[in-house]
């Protein structure tokens, strides 16, 4: 006999079997105010943390802020001796977005859990900001790229300590376009069952 304790919640699986984000570069005005994103952060807080480390934090980036990133990230990239087209990817998501959440996993020294579960938790505080940002009607997507984990970019432009990483920033704003949704993993390929 098979006993299912758990109460479903078929929204919130429609929700996950169909989610997509939206390119960053599509995302126009009106942004999330503050009181509108305080959830989304709230959300983003309640994502798997091994030992309550808290091992990220947030920065929200509006309009001025992105627009002095893109500033710094030119210069940054411009000192690397990157080419024009790399610079131009680097400043790119700063100077068109208008609203952004930089997630900077941020390590709590301890010899009980290792790092990289430091790691893998900041990567679900993104994930976790990005599907609240969904499910709260606008549009979101999850960028890096090289200028991301360039020190001295992150140093300059967000005042982070050298043992902080970006794990991503959250672009939000309204849905400019749908884009198409784009072909999934084949589960015959990547799953297993064991049962012995």
């Amino acid at each position: 006999m098979s006993i299912n304790p758990a109460r479903p919640n078929p929204a919130v699986m429609e929700f996950l079997l169909s989610r997509r984000s939206r390119p960053a570069k599509t995302l126009k005005t009106p942004v999330p105010d503050r009181a509108a994103l305080m959830p989304m952060l709230e959300a983003a807080a309640r994502s798997p943390d091994h030992g309550k480390l808290e091992p990220w934090r947030f920065v929200v980036l509006e309009r001025d802020a992105l627009q002095r990133l893109a500033v710094v990230a030119a210069t940054v990239a411009g000192a690397a001796g990157a080419d024009a087209e790399r610079i131009e990817k680097a400043v790119a998501q700063f100077r068109d977005g208008n609203l952004a959440v930089a997630v900077i996993e941020s390590p709590v020294i301890t010899d009980k859990f290792p790092p990289v579960e430091q790691t893998y938790s900041a990567g679900a505080a993104c994930l976790a900001l990005l599907n609240a940002a969904l499910a709260s009607g606008w549009g979101a997507n999850w960028l890096s790229g090289w200028i991301s984990h360039d020190p001295d970019f992150c140093a300059t432009a967000l005042n982070m300590t050298p043992q902080e990483k970006i794990a991503g920033f959250i672009h939000i704003g309204t849905e400019g376009a749908t884009p198409p949704d784009r072909p999934r993993p084949d589960l015959e390929r990547i799953v297993t069952w064991q049962s012995a």
